[in-house]
């Protein structure tokens, strides 16, 4: 195993920590904790906070594409996680400061003004890092211990749900029992403390420089522009199931208040439903690839593009439990928590099918100077779909701000998108052809960096 690697998941999972715990009070923070300077409510209503939330996760997954650019031609993977995280804390702090004391700044300020300011710093920041701290973890690997990709990949994602489920435990327990400033300023710290972790592993990471006016030929050069017009169509379709998967912390939430939430006589908290699904990719992460995936394998060949395939069609399912319990709902009863748990296994079962596999497919589809800038188009991808959300609930609002596609339609309209694209996009894996790109062996620490040239192989992905 590289030796860098053990500081990138540490990073991960400590800035997973502090995103996804930011993320998991979002929504409830602005439709119950947002007040103006005055001291009044300046609430937004469940249709707007749903638009603003996944407008925030938009951004976040846009800003990729300025990262992954800056690594590719400018900085390398290195220097731009290191520069963008400092940023990343910044933003953080700036939520913090909408629960201080105007007598402590010694300015009069609108909360809603550093909540804009702060998840716009966020969304560069950890948009700007995503597509390479991924592609960084590709990096550390070569030819002679490629086999093990696959499985750090998994680890990776595991780091990452390690840290979603801490926070997205402790964090609405901050917000409930101390307020804003410590449900966001805590989820800063462990920010400034992935930095750190990051920092302290420089030494040990293989370091890719970047590609310069290099990346540009390699980009627009016939191989690059087929590389990216091979996974664009891929994207489009997965981008409907990040639309979906990204509103288990606004619609979902929201309707955890309307259901029993009662587990041993603890009522939970809605905005700690969410727990359910890192927890669950813990266990499922191994789960797929040492026994559902070998099974599946004996039966027919798994390729990376069936796996998406299948993931899509179980997102569909997800959705039809979901649209079941707002039926449920809308009918005056109040169904058990335990039914969007399963739910909730549905759509991270499909989370670990397409997400994790699209992070690897990404990565070794991608030429080698271009591996940042890939990771980036894919991160696009939620993107799309999180913009879908916020046109959805923009154009479905009559005059007054109200949503004109009320209780359990809304949800059926999304899972008959989903259906769609799901069928849609077997077509489209069946007509991929794709080449693999990995880096030149890992070279020891201290030595040059590695050459320019790729190994290209053909390789079946559909």
């Amino acid at each position: 195993m590289p030796s860098g690697i053990p500081f990138i998941v540490g990073n991960e999972a400590a800035e997973r920590f502090s995103f996804y715990g930011m993320k998991s009070i979002l929504f409830v923070f602005m439709t119950g904790h947002l007040f103006s300077s005055t001291g009044a409510a300046d609430f937004l209503n469940e249709s707007q906070a749903t638009e603003w939330q996944a407008l925030f996760v938009a951004s976040a997954y846009f800003f990729p594409v300025l990262g992954a650019l800056a690594s590719d031609i400018f900085l390398g993977k290195y220097r731009t996680i290191l520069l963008l995280s400092t940023v990343y804390c910044v933003g953080h702090l700036s939520l913090a400061l909408m629960d201080m004391p105007e007598s402590l700044l010694g300015v009069t300020f609108e909360p809603r003004t550093f909540l804009i300011a702060g998840l716009f710093l966020i969304a560069v920041g950890s948009g700007g890092i995503k597509p390479c701290v991924s592609a960084h973890v590709g990096d550390q690997f070569g030819q002679s211990n490629q086999h093990l990709l696959s499985k750090v990949f998994g680890w990776f994602y595991v780091s990452i749900n390690l840290g979603a489920a801490a926070s997205q435990f402790a964090t609405p327990l901050l917000l409930k029992h101390y307020g804003p400033g410590w449900a966001f300023g805590v989820p800063g710290l462990l920010m400034g403390l992935a930095t750190f972790v990051f920092w302290l592993g420089r030494h040990r990471f293989v370091h890719i420089p970047a590609g310069g006016r290099e990346f540009l030929r390699e980009t627009f050069d016939p191989t690059g522009r087929r590389a990216i017009l091979r996974l664009l169509p891929i994207y489009l379709f997965v981008a409907v199931f990040w639309s979906l998967f990204d509103q288990g912390g606004s619609k979902w939430v929201a309707q955890a208040t309307s259901m029993d939430r009662n587990l041993g006589g603890i009522e939970i908290l809605p905005s700690q439903v969410g727990l359910v699904n890192p927890v669950l990719i813990l266990v499922f992460v191994p789960l797929f690839n040492y026994v559902i995936y070998p099974t599946i394998n004996r039966i027919f060949t798994l390729t990376p593009l069936r796996k998406v395939s299948i993931g899509l069609f179980v997102a569909a399912i997800a959705y039809t439990v979901s649209s079941t319990i707002q039926e449920w709902i809308d009918a005056g009863q109040t169904p058990h928590i335990s039914w969007q748990f399963v739910a909730y296994m549905l759509i991270t079962a499909a989370e670990v099918m397409i997400s994790i596999t699209c992070l690897e497919f990404s990565y070794t589809q991608s030429p080698r100077k271009m591996k940042s800038f890939v990771m980036a188009l894919y991160l696009l991808s939620v993107s799309a779909g999180n913009l879908l959300t916020a046109l959805v609930n923009r154009y479905t609002r009559d005059a007054d701000g109200n949503s004109t596609l009320q209780g359990a339609d809304y949800y059926w309209f999304f899972t008959g998108a989903m259906a769609v694209a799901a069928v849609l996009f077997v077509g489209v894996a069946m007509s991929y052809r794709g080449r693999t790109y990995l880096q030149e062996e890992a070279p020891a620490r201290n030595t040059p960096p590695l050459s320019d040239s790729d190994r290209a192989a053909d390789n079946p992905t559909n």
